[in-house]
């Protein structure tokens, strides 16, 4: 088996904030990642832009200067690149973790779909996007229903239902109508959702009370077809017609993949036990760093604060030792 210092699991932003922070006290981390870097950010919508300010989103000692405020996914995308060349940071691209195990001297054994390693610190840093809210109604398995939106050309002049109220179902609506496509949005609050960005909201509102938007609040999905979905709205049936379904119901972390390592998960919120001050589980030497230590309420967060979790851990390690 390789020997490593520290393996991180998952290179998105705090994945690679973690390795920065690991340098510095004189590690040299191995980050593993099944995609690419910052993997979750480039399934990103195409024109997504960002809720923070670029100054919120850089990570190490490398400023993200942007033209706006606010910068968009390609921008990110760039930036993240840039670090990763200019802190000279080791990643295994397109390499799968398959299973942490910790062995009888205290180290853990990683194996992935390439290789094996071993190592006496973990960092999981693997967040939630690849983890969709499914529904569980009849039909969503269908190639039709998607749990992502890249971008709105492909449904040029279909009718598309777009199930969810906060802002990935709001964003992908406005893009599909840009687009051509008929639009209804299926959301169950009974009215706009307190996240919705406060710029986006009204462009939205304008279009759902010009009817180009078809919004229905109070709707429970009961069955997708090939050619239709139907729903309930306090008790009324209704069907409509439809060729394509994005069902933005949100996303959750993969507890299975932590308890396999023996990483305990509280039942209520799904965060994973572990010491807020050092980011340590309950299974000395794996750590977890980003979103993934929120559990289920995702936004709770994100990479402007998960981005300070490395630090946490570097000192923790550093004391250690």
């Amino acid at each position: 088996m390789e020997q490593e210092d520290v393996i991180i699991i998952g290179g998105g932003p705090c994945g690679l904030a973690a390795a920065i922070a690991l340098q510095k006290i004189g590690k040299e981390p191995l980050i593993i990642e099944k995609g690419n870097i910052v993997n979750a950010i480039y399934n990103y919508p195409t024109h997504q832009t960002f809720f923070s300010s670029s100054e919120k989103l850089s990570i190490g000692d490398v400023p993200f200067i942007t033209e706006q405020h606010k910068p968009k996914r390609n921008q990110a995308l760039v930036y993240y690149r840039e670090v990763a060349k200019r802190e000279n940071l080791r990643v295994h691209s397109y390499e799968k973790v398959l299973d942490v195990k910790k062995q009888s001297d205290g180290t853990f054994k990683v194996q992935t779909n390439k290789n094996s390693y071993c190592t006496r610190y973990s960092v999981v840093a693997t967040g939630y996007y690849d983890h969709p809210n499914y529904m569980g109604v009849k039909g969503e398995e269908l190639p039709k229903v998607h749990h992502y939106f890249k971008e709105a050309h492909p449904y040029f002049d279909l009718d598309v239902t777009v199930i969810g109220g906060k802002n990935s179902s709001v964003d992908a609506a406005l893009e599909l109508v840009k687009a051509g496509a008929r639009v209804t949005v299926l959301y169950r609050g009974n009215q706009y959702s307190n996240s919705i960005k406060p710029w986006i909201l009204p462009e939205f509102d304008s279009l759902v009370r010009n009817g180009t938007i078809k919004m229905e609040f109070n709707a429970h999905v009961q069955e997708i077809t090939e050619t239709s979905v139907a729903y309930e709205v306090d008790g009324a049936k209704k069907t409509i017609k439809n060729d394509v379904v994005f069902a933005m119901t949100g996303y959750h972390p993969d507890h299975s993949f932590l308890k396999r390592m023996g990483v305990e998960i509280d039942d209520e919120s799904g965060r994973p036990i572990h010491n807020p001050e050092t980011m340590e589980t309950n299974v000395s030497g794996i750590f977890i760093a980003g979103v993934i230590a929120a559990g289920n309420n995702a936004n709770e967060i994100f990479i402007e604060n998960g981005r300070f979790h490395g630090g946490q851990i570097a000192e923790a390690i550093q004391e250690r030792e």
